[in-house]
């Protein structure tokens, strides 16, 4: 690599920072590719506790993640870029007869967004210095949090997200790996002092401690990554929320120097701020793919939404919806019928659930949706407002 060969002065770091700004980053740090201490101890942890839930993908290449030069041998350095994805307005306020979207799910997908930034990034340090480089952006097997807070881009907070003096909760990280020797920044020391307003917001009470959340009752985990129906005495906690939950992040007395979003592509789609539930939950598969493409929320599936929509609706009460939703119980997806048989126990009375309930059991072939019927013939009841 010629002149590059010798540690990298932090004149090419402020070349490089340049080139990250210009690419469209708000924040960008150094850090060596070696292990950040405690980061491999606190996931193994978080694995033998099994507070994972059903994410198997995070049992794997453990070893990967905990160091970048184990990753890739190759690795000298990590160049970690941040982008601030800030909403304009309080994700928490989306009223009850419309479905909360995560603030980040809202537009374009952003590891798109990331990665096709992140290699103009990288390709101009190999173009004008020769050296080898790889782009990460949540999707490898790397501790992006960790690196950041090293690299001094914030610090982890207690709900275990990067926390940004500049841009509060709302930054989205990517990584570059490369053979230069860089410089490391100083890292971030922690700012949030005795506050716990993240751990108090959950509204399944995910958290049993600054720094540890159980992911098996974490309102994204339930709504994203949970395989099967969401658990029963949970999907009453998550209100409208049917794609993620912005409530940690949100409280965070940081935000009050967060900006708005200056890339237009992690701006909300105005059909995305605050869609309405009844339009939702009649989505077939055509109708799920031409919304959602190109964001996010595609992954999980028309059958995985369309269930989070059924929930929200119950949780809403609006007894206008039972005719919408009764449509679903014909759904070919048995997640979606199941959902159904719940939503609908919240909006009928106790006689007509039952009416409806002898008759659809008898016909229904799957096991789990069966077990709906049975489980809210006894259980429902619980709510004043229904019991007419």
């Amino acid at each position: 690599m010629g002149f590059w060969d010798a540690t990298m002065t932090e004149q090419a770091k402020a070349k490089i920072r340049a080139w990250a700004a210009a690419a469209g980053f708000d924040v960008c740090g150094f850090t060596g590719a070696g292990a950040v201490a405690g980061a491999a101890e606190s996931l193994s942890l978080y694995l033998a506790e099994g507070r994972h839930g059903t994410m198997d993908w995070m049992t794997e290449r453990v070893a990967e993640r905990a160091a970048l030069d184990v990753l890739w041998p190759g690795a000298k350095s990590a160049v970690v870029c941040g982008m601030n994805y800030g909403p304009g307005d309080d994700p928490r306020t989306v009223a009850a007869d419309r479905g909360a979207i995560s603030v980040y799910a809202r537009n374009r997908d952003y590891h798109d967004v990331l990665k096709g930034k992140l290699k103009q990034v990288a390709g101009r340090i190999h173009g004008a210095m020769g050296a080898e480089v790889k782009v990460f952006v949540d999707t490898a097997p790397v501790m992006e949090k960790p690196l950041a807070e090293r690299a001094g881009l914030g610090w982890i907070g207690k709900h275990g997200n990067l926390v940004s003096r500049g841009f509060g909760s709302w930054l989205f990280l990517g990584v570059i790996a490369t053979a230069l020797a860089l410089p490391p920044d100083p890292p971030h020391a922690g700012r949030c002092g005795r506050c716990r307003r993240c751990l108090d917001a959950c509204p399944t009470r995910a958290f049993d401690g600054a720094g540890r959340l159980d992911a098996r009752r974490c309102v994204s985990y339930l709504t994203i990554e949970h395989k099967g129906p969401i658990p029963r005495d949970l999907r009453p906690l998550i209100g409208n929320r049917i794609y993620g939950c912005d409530d940690c992040l949100a409280v965070c007395p940081w935000n009050r120097f967060a900006q708005v979003a200056s890339e237009i592509k992690l701006r909300a789609r105005p059909e995305m701020a605050q869609p309405s539930l009844r339009d939702l939950v009649a989505l077939d598969g055509g109708g799920f793919r031409a919304l959602f493409s190109g964001s996010p929320v595609k992954r999980i599936g028309r059958g995985r939404f369309v269930c989070n929509v059924l929930i929200a609706i119950g949780n809403g009460g609006d007894v206008t919806d039972a005719t919408a939703v009764t449509a679903r119980l014909a759904d070919a997806d048995p997640l979606v019928r199941g959902a159904a048989v719940w939503a609908l126990s919240r909006l009928m009375n106790v006689d007509e659930f039952r009416r409806l309930a002898a008759h659809m059991e008898e016909n229904e072939s799957d096991p789990a949706v069966r077990a709906e019927w049975k489980t809210d013939r006894w259980l429902r009841g619980k709510r004043p407002d229904v019991e007419r």
